[in-house]
């Protein structure tokens, strides 16, 4: 709150919410906590204690919104993070320490950065979680234990560091066990029947026999690389080195074990919470460094650094097994296989949109533009194959558009036609090639198709539907060109 009203820092200030018919004070800020308010107070007795006491509106979703936001904010110090209800959050921070030069350093910088946004903040780092905990809220001497040292952190803290249940925590002190010491050595069938399971498992949480696994709040990639800043990268030239750094990084482990990326996210973290993000994919898993950068360089001008970007990760979301393929030496290889071809579909996308190569298969159908069928996939293989013992137009209309003919007599091609406010005499015709659609299909008139030339040379498609008779006029229309 004082955070988007700075005004409130000095002042006595309180959250309430209304419990039951009454207002309830939920948070109290410093201030008003030295004048003897506390969270849980009635409003009413709140502001007989203190009657200029601010009293603001809280939210029920707001904490679990704040460690949200703080999570995710702190995946600039590692990649997994998780939020520990109701005002806590949980790190792993194994490989990252050394990026700040050591945990004593990585745990200053970060209790440092959270303090200048304004909060109280207690931190501790251990080989457990149980121990983390137990050391973050209730020890007193060092925050961070080492290896091999959690029965001795643990030996003077309460019973309540373990995170045991309300009920075992009443009664630990009726029986004289004030400290985790005083019952950390007890037989463990002792403990059992007199606490239950629950007990024994956090003992073996806190003291690394049993495993514990957090939720991160962003599912962690297998194949994901960090890079963070000594200073904020606020340049297009200092991104496109980071990129390249991270890049490199990471396209070695994938052709290491043999993978290429399909679909990559290039995040930076900027230095006001904010994050910058593009995505790149490709048609063929590729691991190639210099093609992977071109494909991304051509977004970097969307990224926004403003005050400075600290942190950036490159994450691949989709990963697929790369497989070798044996390139012929004295023919060139211009398939859709070809690694060549493959990047350039990917340059193409990446700069006009993942929806401008289009790639069609043949279909068995009479009618031309049914004879076509759009591909799921550049890897979708044909069902059947093409049809190339007859002449087709290099440029095929979507759908056949209606011309102005005149034709000398009927059954025969016109002498000219009108196409889009143009007359075009026709010079030569090809024989009729009739088409007709099939009977299972809408049925309809069949087609007579001429291949003709006009008088500079250009080449159309043009095809009569039905045929004439005393009722009949038909209709002439445009399908095609050719070069």
């Amino acid at each position: 709150m004082i955070r988007r009203q700075p005004h409130l820092k000095d002042v006595p200030f309180v959250l309430a919410l209304p419990d039951r018919g009454k207002i309830i004070l939920t948070e109290v800020s410093a201030a008003a906590q030295d004048r003897g308010l506390f969270a849980g107070m009635v409003a009413a007795d709140a502001t007989v204690v203190l009657p200029e006491v601010v009293m603001l509106d809280d939210k029920p979703d707001l904490t679990q919104r704040l460690l949200q936001n703080l999570a995710l904010w702190c995946i600039r110090y590692t990649p997994t993070t998780a939020i520990d209800a109701p005002d806590g959050l949980i790190l792993d921070v194994t490989g990252c320490t050394h990026l700040w030069g050591g945990e004593e350093n990585y745990l200053r910088n970060l209790i440092g950065k959270l303090k200048e946004f304004g909060y109280h903040v207690r931190a501790a780092m251990a080989d457990t979680i149980g121990t983390a905990w137990a050391i973050c809220r209730h020890g007193k001497i060092k925050a961070i234990i080492k290896s091999g040292e959690q029965v001795e952190a643990l030996m003077t803290l309460p019973p309540a560091a373990l995170r045991l249940e309300i009920d075992t925590l009443d009664q630990l002190p009726k029986l004289g066990l004030n400290q985790i010491g005083s019952f950390l050595n007890m037989q463990r069938s002792a403990l059992r029947r007199r606490f239950g399971q629950q007990m024994l498992l956090r003992l073996d949480q806190a003291l690394g026999k049993k495993e514990e696994f957090i939720e991160p709040v962003i599912p962690v990639e297998p194949y994901g690389e960090r890079l963070p800043c000594l200073e904020p990268i606020q340049t297009a030239k200092g991104i496109e080195i980071a990129l390249e750094t991270i890049l490199e990084v990471l396209c070695s482990r994938l052709q290491k074990e043999g993978k290429g990326l399909r679909v990559a996210s290039f995040k930076g973290y900027r230095v006001d919470e904010k994050i910058e993000q593009v995505q790149i994919s490709t048609n063929h898993p590729s691991n190639n460094t210099e093609h992977l950068f071109k494909l991304i360089q051509q977004k970097i001008e969307t990224i926004e650094p403003a005050l400075g970007i600290e942190l950036f990760t490159l994450e691949a979301l989709k990963v697929e097994d790369i497989q070798p393929t044996q390139q012929t030496f004295w023919t060139s290889n211009s398939s859709l296989e070809s690694s060549e071809v493959s990047q350039l579909l990917d340059r193409l996308e990446s700069k006009f949109g993942n929806k401008i190569v289009h790639r069609y298969l043949p279909d068995e159908h009479h009618l031309p533009e049914r004879s076509i069928k759009l591909a799921t996939s550049l890897k979708e293989p044909p069902a059947t194959s093409w049809q190339i013992e007859k002449v087709r137009p290099i440029q095929l209309l979507r759908v056949p558009e209606l011309i102005h003919v005149t034709a000398p007599i009927p059954d025969y091609p016109p002498m000219n036609f009108r196409y889009k406010g143009q007359v075009h005499k026709i010079i030569k015709a090809d024989a009729c090639e009739r088409l007709e659609s099939e009977w299972w299909a809408d049925g309809g008139l069949h087609r007579d198709y001429y291949i003709v030339e006009d008088e500079e040379g250009k080449r159309h498609w043009l095809f009569r539907l039905g045929h004439y008779d005393n009722d009949n006029n038909p209709s002439w229309f445009i399908h095609g060109f050719f070069a």
